[in-house]
């Protein structure tokens, strides 16, 4: 017996005649060349200019000062809670997900949102809320100097009439993580871009001040950020979503370590 592909075809049969009548008039109509479809909406895409923006503001090279705090880890590898790159993992998981991490997303979206509409004293309400909900003297001082020094650079190089109307409602304290929604809501960057940039930058700090004090080699400091990928993006969707409502902190031993750390003997970071 002779093994066979498939029924054989029959040459003299003619290919099947498009159906409907419609669908022959699109066959017929010019094609757009140079024209893909976006897979997703286009409120959510983040084009060439928005891309280059937020590497731009969230970069280390932006000087706001981030490398300079660590968020109270270095009072965790103090006391032995962070002492490679499993417990680092662990620790970071925690802080985005239930602790500063969220917190900071949510009132950077609830900024960007509140920017975006115009509603100006909703938005003073937040800054005096998000100059307030930090956990210690430490943690004040690492949002609100992050903050001051975003804003003041970013209307040097990539000013906005957001930035300058954020400035004449509220000339007092700003937090970082307002600062961000703001400047991004002022140049028309996607909220769910935003959120994602910032939590990036804010992991790749504190696991950049993990490897620094375990300390850890460069490779398990990118193992660590790869492990996390999820996590932001879990935690940008509900920031995204969250109202002042669902600001709250579940990182206790953070928020103590945060504190512990204005009286820690040695050290490194401001924070």
């Amino acid at each position: 017996m002779t093994a066979t592909s498939g029924p054989r075809r029959d040459a003299r049969v003619s290919p099947k005649p498009v159906a409907g009548r419609a669908r022959a008039r699109r066959s017929q109509a010019p094609r757009k060349t140079g024209v893909v479809a976006p897979a997703e909406p286009l409120s959510q895409l983040c084009d060439q200019a928005a891309l280059f923006r937020l590497m731009s503001w969230l970069s280390p090279s932006f000087p706001v000062g981030a490398f300079a705090y660590s968020s109270g880890i270095e009072w965790a590898v103090e006391a032995g809670d962070i002492s490679d790159a499993a417990s680092l993992r662990d620790w970071l998981a925690a802080m985005i997900a239930n602790g500063a991490g969220f917190c900071d997303a949510a009132l950077a979206a609830q900024a960007h949102r509140r920017a975006s509409q115009g509603e100006d004293e909703a938005l003073v309400e937040l800054c005096e809320v998000a100059a307030a909900f930090v956990p210690s003297r430490e943690r004040q001082l690492e949002t609100t100097a992050q903050g001051k020094a975003f804003v003041e650079i970013a209307r040097a190089t990539w000013p906005c009439a957001a930035l300058d109307r954020l400035l004449a409602l509220n000339p007092g304290a700003i937090a970082y993580p307002v600062a961000v929604g703001v400047l991004c809501a002022g140049h028309r960057i996607p909220l769910a871009a935003t959120l994602q940039a910032f939590l990036h930058a804010l992991i790749s700090n504190w696991i950049s001040a993990g490897v620094r004090l375990v300390p850890l080699g460069q490779t398990d400091g990118q193992r660590v950020l790869v492990s996390l990928e999820t996590v932001i993006h879990d935690t940008a969707a509900r920031a995204a979503q969250a109202s002042l409502d669902d600001l709250g902190s579940a990182t206790f031993r953070a928020d103590i370590g945060s504190m512990r750390h204005e009286s820690q003997y040695t050290r490194l970071f401001r924070s």
